[in-house]
Parts: structure tokens; sequence; C-alpha cells
């Protein structure tokens, strides 16, 4: 694992969406601009406008007998830039209570045996997490609080900790999509009217208000100031 100076730390904000103008990108920028201003250097990967591959190929499938296979130079480059990192930060849409396929492939290329995981004295061992996923869902509907739950046991269980992370959080963003929606008992998705206007204003800046406790939450549990 690199080591870091106070003043050299650096943040990898992943991002896993196709379009660069959508919620998710902005909350990318803004939650890098936080990170920025508690004296981070960020390296910002935006893996749809990087054009990572997310399937899985014969040169970085794992070889449970040799955990010192060389991968593919591209999974090297992405590995180069975890270990490089002292914080990761993933922002992404919440597709069926996970992440988005471009994330989790990225995951089984670059967060492979030998290197996020497999060994004795982890190397990503010391590195802290946060996830900010953005959800359709409503603050109110019944859906979250399971969609939470999924979404902690899944990441901050099943992957951080089995990679050594000391770290790891999520932050749910619900009240994503201008129109609200959610599914009644019978399975019927239920669409409100769009927010338009100075209601669409003030939802965006709530939004970005949370973004922001989410991150600087984050930071605090480290004692950093943001």
């Amino acid at each position: 694992m690199t080591q870091h100076s106070s003043q050299a730390r650096t943040a990898l904000v992943v991002v896993a969406h196709h379009r660069a103008d959508s919620l998710t990108a902005h909350t990318a920028r803004r939650s890098a601009d936080r990170l920025e201003a508690a004296g981070y250097r960020v390296d910002l990967l935006d893996l749809h406008a990087e054009g990572f591959d997310p399937r899985m190929n014969a040169a970085d499938q794992p070889d449970w007998g040799d955990r010192e296979k060389a991968y593919s130079d591209e999974a090297h480059a992405h590995m180069r830039r975890v270990l490089d990192a002292d914080v990761v930060v993933a922002v992404f849409p919440v597709y069926w209570q996970s992440v988005p396929a471009i994330l989790k492939g990225w995951i089984d290329r670059v967060w492979n045996y030998g290197f996020a995981y497999g060994r004795s004295k982890p190397r990503l061992a010391g590195k802290r997490m946060l996830w900010l996923g953005l959800a359709g869902a409503t603050a109110d509907d019944p859906i979250t609080e399971g969609m939470r739950s999924h979404l902690e046991a899944g990441l901050n269980e099943g992957i951080a900790y089995y990679c050594g992370f000391a770290h790891s959080a999520v932050g749910l963003l619900t009240d994503a999509e201008e129109r609200p929606q959610r599914v009644d008992a019978a399975g019927n998705l239920l669409v409100g009217e769009a927010v338009t206007g100075a209601e669409r204003e003030a939802q965006y800046a709530d939004f970005d208000r949370r973004a922001r406790e989410f991150v600087e939450k984050f930071l605090a549990a480290e004692g950093v100031s943001a």
C-alpha cells in the first residue's frame, strides 16, 4: 500500500453512470469538490467516459492456484489507482437494490484475487470506502429501509470488509427522480406529477445537502474537517 503524507491524501471518486449530465455525475462532482476542500487530491474515474469494459475475460479471470497472476494491463492500471487512494467514493444509481453492471464489473475485474483479497495481509487494509447510491424511491416509501439494509450488507460486509477496508459506509440518496414513484402492494408502479420550478430547485438543493452531509459524516469519522 502506498503511504501518503497528510498533505497528499488521495480520494478516488468512481462514477458509474452513462450520462455526464446525470444527477449521479453531478453528485460525484459535488462530492469531489468537498473532498478537495478537505485537503484531498481527487482522482475522478468516470467508468463510462473512460470506456471501461465490465465484462469478465480470460486475462482477468481469477486463478485460484496463483494469486500472483498478472492480470490485463487495463486491470493493473485501475488497481494502481485504487492502491494510490486513501479513500474510495463510488457514486451510482441504485439498480435492483444493487450497483449498476459497470460498477459491479469494475469490482469483479479490478478488485481481484491476489490484489483485493486472498492474502493474509490485505493490500487495501486501512483504506476507507463511501458508497453513494441514488434511488428513485421516495424517502417515505417503505421499500427504502430494506434497500438500505441490502446495500449495506452487500457493499459494506460483502465487499469492503472482505477486502480489508478499515471503514465502509453507505449513503442512500432517495428522491432522485423528478416524478415521485413507488410500487404498491399489487406490484403496480405509481408515478406522481413532475416536480418543476421553484419546488424542483428546492428538491435539488435538499438533495445536494443530503449528499454533502454523507460526505462530511464520512470525513468526520476519520477526524477530517470538510
